[in-house]
């Protein structure tokens, strides 16, 4: 038995596989202060490339300790960066920083927005990495590209923000807008003056991720029907489009489907910017194209756990903290994963209409995300997948015609009304379905206790699920050869 397992010659998936794992285990191991020293990382390494060509039980053992250890080595260093959140937690300071989303006025009718590029002035002088919620008072704007200074009380925050500043004050110093910016300040501008309200807050949402100028019971009825995500920039949206436009241009030329799809990557990037969450969607399509442009197989598990690694290497607070970067990779397992196996098991070899197979993506995003939005935020739609079939089907007309309307009243004002209104009718049949849903009594439910234990039960139950319908679909192909 020993013989054999060290004869296996492993495949290139599974050692990349097991690569990415291990980079992101060495990142959770980092978390608790476990240092490794960088030096480990030159014989590991060397270890790797003398033991690759044969792939064997060596390589496997090699390339998981290379990978904890590079995780170990990257997440400590990363946490050291951090301490200046730590050490100056409930003082005074003064930073400077970039803008990276336009200001709103908050409940507290402060102006509030979130910084990257981190510097603190007083009372040290030391850059540091991550991002900062900021709100306070002493210009009338901030706009993305904006440098600003604040001062104020710093104090420590959990999600996707290492720290934030209440109450401050705040000067523009400078401003660096990119052409990103400035387009996307500009079609923002258009939407709004294409559709009436809130249609086109609802549209921007639905493109830009932009949910800030949403009236707040409009956003109450997407919370309560379980639709906040198609208007959060998951890359969820962005999935769904490039799957659409792969089943309509595929057929005809795998050039011309690439370029497409590409073409669709660059402006969605452009329009909604270059936030996280959109990267790592935009890692995982280019590398999916790639890959299907080559004939090249590459299994969904390991395109999504490869862009996982990346993500989270180049940034571990994703990983240690953002919860947002976990309900991304969920629905692209979801759609990448579990939506495929389902369609084979009830649609055999043929592909279902496009619509039938955008509803079941989405339905299988939802079912994904379920377990833990109930751990992190206690609460539940009963009727989300119902909201969500009735809606999800109608995301990638809504977003083509959302950017018709937008491009209208950016560039050709004085028509764009009767260029906008496909666009209108879509995104108010999409809001008035909330709105209806939204008003059934019982169908919303909050203050959910669910332990980490029934979260990993319900995910359990998933992969479960999961490894039946694989069972069952290799069964049923192995009929059909027959």
């Amino acid at each position: 038995m020993n013989g054999q397992l060290h004869r296996r010659r492993y495949n290139r998936s599974t050692i990349a596989f097991l690569l990415c794992a291990a980079v992101l285990g060495g990142l959770v191991l980092a978390r608790t202060h476990l240092l490794v020293s960088g030096l480990w990382l030159w014989p590991l390494g060397g270890l790797v490339i003398f033991s690759l060509r044969r792939r064997s039980a060596l390589t496997v053992l090699a390339v998981i300790s290379f990978g904890l250890v590079l995780g170990c080595w990257r997440g400590g260093n990363f946490m050291q960066q951090l301490q200046p959140y730590q050490v100056l937690s409930h003082q005074k300071v003064t930073i400077t920083g970039n803008v990276i989303i336009d200001a709103v006025y908050n409940n507290h009718k402060q102006l509030s927005f979130v910084i990257d590029h981190v510097k603190f002035v007083s009372p040290v002088e030391e850059s540091v990495p991550g991002r900062m919620k900021i709100s306070g008072y002493g210009v009338n704007m901030v706009y993305r590209g904006d440098i600003v200074k604040i001062s104020g009380s710093l104090y420590p925050t959990r999600g996707a923000n290492q720290a934030s500043i209440g109450y401050s004050e705040m000067s523009v110093i400078g401003s660096r807008p990119s052409f990103v910016d400035s387009f996307r300040r500009n079609f923002s501008a258009g939407m709004q003056s294409a559709l009436p309200e809130p249609a086109a807050s609802f549209g921007l949402g639905l493109l830009v991720g932009q949910r800030n100028t949403l009236p707040p019971d409009v956003t109450q009825a997407l919370l309560m029907v379980g639709l906040t995500h198609i208007i959060a920039v998951s890359g969820y949206n962005l999935t769904i489009l490039l799957e659409a436009s792969r089943r309509l241009l595929g057929k005809r030329s795998k050039f011309q489907s690439t370029i497409a799809a590409l073409a669709l990557i660059g402006l969605f990037l452009l329009i909604a910017g270059s936030s996280a969450s959109i990267v790592r969607a935009a890692v995982i399509s280019v590398i999916g194209l790639a890959a299907w442009y080559y004939g090249r197989t590459i299994r969904p598990t390991l395109l999504i756990l490869l862009a996982a690694a990346l993500t989270a290497y180049a940034s571990p607070v994703y990983l240690w903290s953002d919860i947002s970067w976990y309900l991304s990779f969920l629905a692209f397992f979801g759609v990448l994963v579990l939506a495929p196996q389902i369609v084979k098991r009830f649609f055999g070899g043929k592909q279902p209409h496009l619509l039938v197979q955008i509803v079941l993506e989405s339905l299988c995003a939802e079912i994904m995300t379920i377990p833990i939005i109930l751990f992190t935020f206690g609460q539940m739609s009963f009727i989300g997948l119902l909201a969500n079939m009735l809606v999800a089907a109608s995301i990638p007309l809504a977003m083509l015609l959302s950017l018709v309307a937008g491009l209208a009243g950016m560039l050709i004002p004085a028509v764009a009304g009767w260029l906008a209104w496909p666009a209108s009718l879509l995104l108010t049949y999409m809001l008035d379905v909330a709105n209806l849903l939204s008003r059934i009594p019982h169908i919303f439910i909050q203050n959910i206790s669910l332990s980490v234990a029934g979260m990993v039960f319900l995910y359990t139950c998933v992969v479960g699920l999961l490894a039946i319908l694989k069972t069952r679909n290799k069964r049923q192909s192995g009929i059909i050869n027959l």
